[in-house]
């Protein structure tokens, strides 16, 4: 069986846009309900991943990085508890529906022939082809973007609306005025995803989507983590906000975008690893050892900062070999 993708809540699963891409299981322990985390029933966690890992061999668990402490606390008790190390938790810095989105990819490439460690690293690569924002009442409160003075005192001002991009650069513009400024998009081929809130998603589908060329919009629910993620609302009511998120759709892209990374074995778990840091332990990937040096007696060493090579071959968008995954017209 593919590697089990989990997600903390059942509206960060978008539907595939066809029937062999499998689902990603919803790891009921770990919700949180009425907007706070509950406590929960720490046998039946331990039953769920156990059940999951006994059926998959190896569980990557997303959850947005706005969700409360307590439910990735939850998720690294139930690994200690059993003691595994074939449980990986992720908490990218991607809003929630670009996270769904993230979710999606991964979902995609377990039917590949990548391992494990592989794709648990590859969810930093494809986060830096995602371009996720929102269309918000106001931009008072955000804090996960930087924001002018300038937009602090308009998001005051009755109607204002303010167009954000969280990744991969973050960018603000204000949608007031006779020729409002677009956002940077992308410059290869992409599918959109939308949810509203409480805002209109007309600038969304009718002068973004065409703007950045997408190859299709599809219109999903709101994420219930989206409005403390924004700071427009609490999870039941988002306040004005509308999100989008636009990514590579095709599984053949993403497969050679990933299958060009070079891969290393990681030195604390030995899993395969892209990237500079393991998905499952996150253990930086080890610098070369020096001519004549001798090799670490232990496993203390994997800890220690990325230097040297490990730090330059951090994953970065569009470089080295990858250019060649992404379509002509999005290469440098």
């Amino acid at each position: 069986m593919p590697t089990a993708i989990a997600v903390t809540s059942p509206d960060l699963v978008l539907a595939a846009a066809d029937r062999h891409t499998p689902s990603a299981a919803v790891l009921h322990s770990a919700e949180g309900r009425g907007g706070r985390a509950e406590p929960y029933d720490l046998d039946r966690a331990i039953v769920e991943m156990h059940t999951l890992i006994e059926h998959h061999g190896y569980v990557i668990a997303l959850c947005p990085a706005s969700v409360p402490d307590l439910v990735v606390h939850r998720l690294h008790a139930v690994r200690s508890v059993l003691e595994s190390d074939r449980i990986a938790i992720l908490r990218p810095e991607l809003p929630p529906l670009g996270l769904a989105v993230l979710v999606l990819q991964l979902r995609q490439l377990t039917m590949c022939d990548f391992s494990p460690g592989v794709l648990a690293s590859a969810a930093r690569l494809l986060a830096h082809y995602i371009y996720a924002g929102a269309v918000l009442g106001s931009v008072a409160r955000l804090d996960r973007v930087p924001v002018s003075l300038t937009a602090h005192a308009k998001s005051w001002v009755p109607g204002a609306q303010f167009a954000v991009l969280a990744t991969p650069q973050p960018e603000l513009v204000r949608l007031t005025g006779p020729e409002p400024p677009l956002l940077s998009g992308p410059a290869f081929g992409t599918r959109m995803y939308y949810a509203a809130g409480q805002q209109p998603t007309d600038w969304i589908t009718g002068t973004l989507a065409p703007a950045w060329q997408v190859q299709g919009a599809v219109e999903t629910r709101l994420p219930a983590e989206s409005g403390r993620w924004w700071a427009t609302g609490k999870p039941g009511s988002p306040g004005k906000l509308a999100e989008f998120a636009a990514a590579i759709p095709d599984i053949s892209v993403l497969y050679q975008l990933v299958s060009s990374v070079r891969r290393e074995a990681c030195h604390w778990c030995g899993l395969e690893l892209i990237g500079d840091r393991c998905g499952f332990c996150a253990a930086p990937l080890a610098d070369p050892p020096a001519p004549g040096a001798k090799p670490p007696g232990g496993r203390g060493s994997a800890l220690a900062p990325a230097t040297g090579l490990a730090a330059a071959t951090a994953l970065a968008p569009v470089t080295g070999p990858a250019r060649a995954a992404l379509p002509p017209a999005a290469r440098p």
